[in-house]
């Protein structure tokens, strides 16, 4: 190894142990938050500690001025929501569905932790977004990285897991063949991810600058693993409905405000900075669809 690969290597380690000592500290506010709220009103106590902790690695952000620190944070909270409420849960509740509620959502949280882990340089790399966010909000950096960098994400997640609430604590319907649709869902929608990722991977390894990928999923979709990702949230939603169909509807607010934001945020940003960087782009997103895998427009 060369002394810049040895030096490269020693950075990126250096920045995962920062980072995971982030998580540690963040982990140890959000359980000591648990703890001072109580377990009496168990919805506000997780919604507190989940704060607690955002602002925990927003701190650790703004001391290393990198707002990566939080990218990990979308799919390493979901798998302690699980954990919580099978904790809280009342008599009645089907134990097949919160094992499967379970094994679902952690596959999704490793498979996406390690997707990001192992495409991570560093701590000398921020995410492109965050400086685009920083430099269009109308707000000072310190603000826009609080709100729009990390409590705005950690809202989006916390929404689309209310439905972990009758799944796995307080809805009492046995388990049953909307159960069976929402594991189908949820499990397709971690392969799709997984596949599109890869394949993009795959595609990054030899690309050419200027390059569009627009083979496998991504022949059929501009942004096959975001409409996986969709998918699985929507998934975790049927298990809810499933649970208590008559009383926990309302949490359909979580993958709605998921389709919102990938529909005109992070989708519309992403083809913005691919039309700017690829020649050849505008004409494959006239053609392909924006998220759906379907037959190309004609």
């Amino acid at each position: 190894m060369s002394e810049s690969e040895s030096t490269g290597s020693r950075s990126r380690l250096d920045s995962f142990a920062l980072v995971g000592a982030a998580y540690l500290v963040a982990l140890a506010v959000g359980c000591w938050t648990a703890l001072l709220f109580g377990a009496e009103r168990p919805l506000l106590t997780l919604a507190a500690a989940d704060l607690a902790a955002t602002l925990a690695i927003w701190a650790f952000s703004m001391a290393f001025d990198n707002g990566s620190f939080y990218d990990a944070f979308w799919s390493v909270a979901p798998p302690f929501f699980v954990a919580w409420w099978i904790a809280q849960a009342g008599p009645g509740v089907s134990g097949v569905r919160q094992a499967a509620v379970a094994i679902l959502v952690l596959a999704w949280a490793v498979r996406l932790t390690w997707n990001w882990a192992r495409g991570w340089t560093g701590l000398h790399h921020e995410d492109w977004r965050y400086p685009l966010l920083y430099e269009r909000a109308p707000m000072p950096k310190w603000a826009s990285s609080l709100f729009g960098v990390h409590v705005f994400p950690t809202l989006q997640v916390f929404l689309g897991s209310l439905a972990l609430v009758p799944a796995l604590a307080r809805g009492t319907r046995p388990f049953g063949a909307l159960d069976v649709l929402a594991v189908l869902v949820t499990s397709a929608a971690i392969l799709v991810e997984l596949v599109a990722d890869e394949q993009m991977r795959a595609f990054a390894r030899d690309k050419r600058p200027g390059a569009i990928m627009d083979r496998g999923l991504w022949k059929w979709s501009r942004h096959p693993n975001y409409f996986g990702e969709l998918s699985f949230w929507w998934g975790l939603w049927l298990f809810g409905v499933a649970a208590s169909p008559s009383s926990w509807w309302w949490t359909i607010l979580g993958p709605l405000a998921m389709t919102a934001m990938f529909l005109f945020a992070s989708i519309p940003m992403l083809d913005e900075r691919s039309a700017e960087r690829r020649p050849g782009f505008e004409e494959y997103a006239r053609r392909t669809r924006a998220m759906i895998p379907l037959p190309r427009l004609s």
